[in-house]
């Protein structure tokens, strides 16, 4: 229970909120995927999100508040049929947070895990599971650039998540599904035969654009990872056609995976005197 908590007033929302700053540094922390599991608390799951469009390099996967109140956190008084938030109050705080950014996305509702270990079930966040799906939707096709979401790659009764998923909190409605998928929320749902599947991969991007998407995302910080890494071996060698030459040969190959793995449809890659002109040479560009 972090609610109205500062880094001055809660010694678990300081920690976190230092957990954050040492990973902002994209140069210490190599990773393309973050999340803080159960963390809920608005402050800080914005910040991720900021850490994670300022890196520039990263997707922040943040679970909602209000959706579910595990004992944990102070909610042992509440009947366990009560427990549930409601899709209506997941879509309002979605609307009153204005969370704007393709280097973010959430999930609806908690699920049920076996835990091997002790052989009991217990409820945990949705980021839980999902880390597990992206893991298995990247394994299954060989590439981020494919959806961690359908059947196919996101059936967690299957075991996409790497752990045994037996049940969600809520059961989702068509009508509930698309509530949250209109508001950016990704909905885990439940059909017949208790197949429980992510259904979505919106980022928390507002505009309606290519980067609404969580796989588009996380295509362009791939490729923004791998071309940066080809342009540090040039770095600081002349500004000629020979150096030119060997930073689109060391791109080249990496757009036309890219493009053989089907993740970009064309591209076009251009280092010559009519992108680097004279003048950007006299000036060490």
């Amino acid at each position: 229970g972090l609610t109205s908590a500062t880094a001055k007033t809660s010694a678990a929302y300081n920690s976190i909120d230092v957990a954050i700053d040492t990973i902002s540094d994209a140069e210490q922390h190599d990773t393309n995927l973050i999340a803080m599991p159960g963390v809920t608390e608005n402050t800080l799951t914005n910040k991720l999100i900021s850490v994670c469009e300022e890196r520039g390099d990263a997707l922040a996967m943040i679970d909602l508040d209000g959706v579910y109140f595990p004992a944990s956190e102070g909610s042992t008084y509440i009947n366990p049929a009560n427990r549930n938030g409601t899709v209506a109050t997941a879509r309002q705080n979605m609307i009153d947070r204005e969370i704007d950014s393709s280097y973010g996305c959430a999930y609806y509702p908690w699920v049920k895990v076996l835990d091997t270990t002790t052989s009991r079930q217990v409820w945990v966040p949705p980021s839980v599971a999902m880390l597990g799906v992206f893991a298995n939707s990247e394994a299954e096709s060989g590439a981020v650039w494919f959806a961690p979401a359908g059947f196919n790659r996101a059936g967690l009764s299957d075991g996409a998540a790497g752990i045994p998923v037996v049940a969600t909190s809520q059961h989702l409605l068509s009508k509930d599904r698309d509530t949250l998928y209109e508001n950016r929320i990704n909905p885990i749902a439940r059909f017949t035969g208790d197949t429980i599947v992510a259904f979505g991969q919106k980022t928390l991007q507002q505009k309606s654009s290519a980067l609404d998407r969580i796989n588009v995302r996380r295509l362009a910080i791939f490729l923004k990872k791998a071309i940066s890494m080809a342009a540090n071996t040039v770095l600081f060698d002349q500004n000629v056609q020979t150096t030119w030459n060997k930073f689109i040969a060391a791109v080249d190959p990496i757009l036309n995976s890219a493009k053989a793995g089907l993740g970009i449809t064309e591209y076009k890659l251009i280092l010559d005197e009519t992108t680097t002109t004279p003048d950007l040479v006299d000036q060490n560009i």
